[in-house]
């Protein structure tokens, strides 16, 4: 059985569609996604550095994100298979513990809460996958990691970048 550790924010979570839609309403702006595609919100206004992250950091902000399209099916299936772990860096918003355990619990309860992970520093997860949108996670992870586009991503290289959970399934079908 092969073991996969998925990120949460941005692979299965819609982290980005409320950190824009908040931005756009307290600032008069009109970014999509498409439209800041490479780029962070913090990189275009690092003027508002500050309240971007004490809009994030509020204990309530993960309770409601979206989910990234395709991500509870595919993981369903994977699961019938493979041994999947929810691997989330929460120690970034410390806060955040109680509202993303909450959100895990509603979408993805066929995964056992056991196989929820909380942590800092990736690189201490044991699996053979690690599916990641950001490098630093992928540079240290031991075993085979997997760079999930994203849209601050699309600019990245990666040996294996996957574009959505219809990839990354088929990818694990396909090799087991």
């Amino acid at each position: 059985m092969v073991r996969i550790a998925v990120d949460m924010d941005e692979v299965i979570a819609d982290f980005m569609s409320k950190e824009i839609r908040l931005f756009n309403e307290s600032n008069g702006t009109a970014y999509t996604k498409e439209g800041i595609a490479g780029k962070k919100l913090r990189e275009l206004h690092p003027e508002e550095t500050e309240n971007i992250r004490k809009r994030v950091s509020d204990p309530t902000y993960f309770s409601d994100l979206p989910l990234i399209d395709g991500a509870k099916e595919a993981l369903e299936k994977l699961a019938e298979k493979h041994e999947i772990f929810i691997t989330t860096a929460a120690m970034e918003f410390p806060t955040s513990f109680n509202a993303k355990y909450a959100w895990l619990k509603e979408h993805f309860a066929f995964i056992p809460e056991s196989h929820y992970v909380f942590c800092g520093d990736k690189s201490i997860i044991s699996a053979d996958y690690l599916i990641d949108d950001h490098l630093r996670h992928l540079e240290t992870f031991r075993g085979q990691g997997i760079l999930f586009a994203a849209p601050h991503n699309a600019h990245e290289t990666y040996e294996l970048k996957l574009n959505g959970w219809d990839e990354v399934y088929r990818y694990f079908d396909e090799k087991y």
